[in-house]
């Protein structure tokens, strides 16, 4: 239930390392097939171990995923991510041998997805596109399937407004497809400072993934914007223009626009945060998340994440 742990996961492979089975399949959300993920693995390790790294990481099982949700795009990442009890905020594995052997993309699995989950799903994928056209370690390729979600997840939002939500059950293969090709982009490339900053939150507080991710998005990427203009942000907020049909120094007000009118955000003081964990949480980020501040567009210290922190409470 909610959002896995590491006790979630120990839990997981004490019953899997009774079965003796060879192969798994993983139907589900992220955190289902992220969770699933570590069970390939060789050994008798703690989650904690693992995802510190603290151990090696060998494949052991062969894993076939088939994702429920189109936000994750965990079926085709080498990533995997756990709140760990112990720090009390997320943590993200990326090697190479957790990928799934197999992704198997069933739209009719979307159906009974409750709106809002929906929503900040598709929201998540939206992010894992942004965020990984924009990392430093982008290419060509990747920012063609980063484009291509965007794009998919804007149309589809749009149609949505227009024609009510229960037109989502007709774009259910352009959602889920959408979520893979950013999966494939952030899987190559990497997320950033939004996720970095969405940890804690959904860490101490139990948000679930996309929604923590969804207050981030626009407070990090105008920070972005300030700090460092030009270059490929740019290049991103021009794309984004046009899809938006607005000049580029509107995008992040009409993304905003367009976001809200699908699912309202909430103020973070909302899920229960205080005003003295603002600072706590930037400092938890600054020393937990340096893989991810390492691929943002421009890499924050604890002080411009404080910053964003505040403007949002």
């Amino acid at each position: 239930m909610g959002e896995p742990t590491d006790l979630m996961i120990d839990a997981l492979l004490s019953d899997f390392r009774k079965t003796g089975c060879g192969r798994i399949i993983a139907i589900g959300g992220g955190a289902v097939i992220d969770m699933a993920k570590i069970l390939v693995l060789e050994g008798r390790y703690t989650a904690e171990q693992i995802y510190k790294r603290e151990v090696p990481l060998k494949k052991a099982h062969t894993l076939i995923a088939v994702p429920t949700t189109c936000g994750a795009g965990s079926e085709v990442s080498n990533v995997s991510i756990a709140e760990l009890t112990s720090i009390h905020s997320k943590l993200g594995l990326a090697d190479d041998s957790i990928y799934a052997e197999d992704a198997v993309l069933i739209p009719e699995l979307l159906t009974e997805l409750p709106y809002s989950f929906f929503v900040t799903s598709a929201i998540d994928a939206f992010i894992h596109a942004i965020e990984s056209y924009v990392s430093p370690r982008a290419n060509q390729y990747t920012r063609m399937f980063s484009r291509q979600a965007m794009e998919m997840i804007v149309t589809g939002f749009r149609k949505i407004l227009e024609h009510g939500a229960e037109y989502r059950l007709r774009l259910l293969d352009e959602f889920l497809t959408a979520s893979n090709l950013a999966g494939i982009a952030f899987g190559n490339a990497g997320t950033g400072a939004v996720h970095a900053m969405s940890y804690p939150l959904s860490g101490v507080y139990h948000v679930t993934h996309g929604e923590a991710n969804y207050q981030f998005l626009t407070a990090v990427f105008k920070t972005y914007r300030k700090l460092n203009p030009d270059g490929i942000l740019q290049e991103v907020n021009l794309f984004l223009a046009e899809l938006l049909g607005c000049r580029e120094e509107q995008v992040y007000t009409e993304l905003e626009h367009l976001l809200d009118q699908m699912i309202a955000r909430k103020k973070l003081r909302e899920y229960g945060m205080k005003p003295e964990e603002i600072r706590s949480f930037a400092e938890s980020v600054k020393e937990s998340q340096q893989r991810l501040l390492n691929q943002s567009y421009v890499k924050f210290d604890a002080g411009q994440m404080e910053e964003i922190y505040r403007s949002l409470y």
